[in-house]
């Protein structure tokens, strides 16, 4: 009896696709309470050619006033990402140039009249959880199997990308320990040559002193 290729697949498919999804970038939750001075930031360091999708919105206020806030978003370098003021919700959504750590600062507009604090929510998405799966679908006319395979092969490419990032910033790493012990040996081997030197002179200073008072 003939087994179709598609009923073969979907086993494996169950057990394989949760778990290569929860090793690839996803999407998260966070909730800030901001004050009503000050500023409170989230951040997540992402390597390059990285999708980034998050949507904000101020969910509570504890006096039940209006409350809007302010938000920009930065990249390592200090580009401006996304800023925006006197908002109660909002997104930004951008593709990393550039590996490093990504900030999103969140804080109360200063003229407003809240007295407690500002619970914001963040719903935080990189990577295959921030790329719309229906419009993929949608667009090249996938269901069923197919569209959990090709979900599989995006979290494959996300994990690979992310193994490779991870040797990149090993081998970053690995060249700034080694530089640094270089530089410190170097110092130490330094310190001992003054400190040796220093000696010889204290003793060739006494020596001479001693000689000049006649005592040896």
């Amino acid at each position: 009896m003939k087994r179709d290729s598609k009923t073969m697949i979907f086993p494996w498919l169950v057990v394989i696709l949760p778990w290569a999804l929860s090793r690839a970038p996803v999407g998260e939750a966070v909730w800030l309470n901001l004050p009503k001075t000050g500023t409170k930031c989230v951040s997540e360091e992402i390597h390059s050619n990285v999708v980034v999708l998050a949507d904000y919105v101020v969910v509570s206020v504890e006096d039940g006033q209006s409350a809007p806030i302010s938000v920009k978003v930065t990249s390592p370098y200090g580009n401006n990402l996304h800023n925006r003021e006197n908002v109660t919700y909002g997104r930004f959504a951008f593709t990393t140039e550039e590996a490093g750590n990504y900030l999103a600062c969140f804080w109360s507009d200063n003229h407003t009249r809240v007295t407690g604090e500002i619970v914001v929510n963040i719903d935080w998405k990189t990577g295959i959880a921030a790329k719309d799966w229906e419009s993929v679908a949608r667009k090249e006319k996938l269901e069923g199997v197919e569209l959990e395979l090709r979900k599989l092969e995006g979290a494959v490419e996300a994990i690979h990308e992310n193994l490779l990032y991870l040797k990149s910033r090993e081998a970053e790493m690995r060249s700034m320990s080694e530089t640094t012990n270089a530089r410190v040996a170097w110092f130490s081997i330094m310190s001992l040559g003054i400190c040796i030197l220093v000696s010889a002179l204290q003793v060739w200073y006494l020596k001479r002193f001693f000689q000049k008072k006649k005592l040896i």
